[in-house]
């Protein structure tokens, strides 16, 4: 949420921590919108997982993993959505929201990041997250 909230703050393409990053790493843009879309897929992919298993939804690891990753793709397509619809009621003044910064492929590169989110929160934290649930009294499958 503080991520989330600087980035509102400052715009994201005018971030001091972003703005930093491209200094540091020589980038020709400011890569906090990038991280932030990165962050936008640990969520979603993790609430995902969860109540698919909590709620025996479906059965198997790898079906689990593959519609976690669905719904954080689906929650990232969503926002795009609304990025889009900010830009056609506010045409070039949407260019500090969006935080294109000139990249036609923003929105594909935002959804990859969402996409390589989730797919590191699944991977470093779901067995984790598996445990916690299996000491919950009915937690998920093995």
């Amino acid at each position: 949420m503080v991520f989330l909230l600087v980035g509102a703050h400052y715009t994201y393409a005018l971030t001091p921590p972003g703005l930093w990053l491209q200094e540091v790493f020589d980038l020709s843009r400011n890569p906090y919108d990038r991280l932030g879309h990165l962050l936008q897929g640990i969520t979603p992919a993790l609430l995902a997982r969860e109540v698919f298993i909590r709620l025996r939804v479906v059965n198997g690891n790898g079906w689990v993993f593959f519609l976690a990753m669905g719904v954080a793709l689906a929650f990232s397509a969503l926002y795009e959505l609304m990025e889009w619809s900010a830009a056609m009621a506010y045409g070039a003044q949407a260019e500090h929201f969006l935080a294109m910064q000139g990249d036609i492929w923003d929105t594909q590169w935002d959804m990859l990041m969402a996409l390589l989110g989730a797919v590191m929160a699944l991977v470093m934290f779901g067995g984790i997250q598996q445990r916690q649930i299996r000491e919950l009294k009915g937690g998920g499958y093995e």
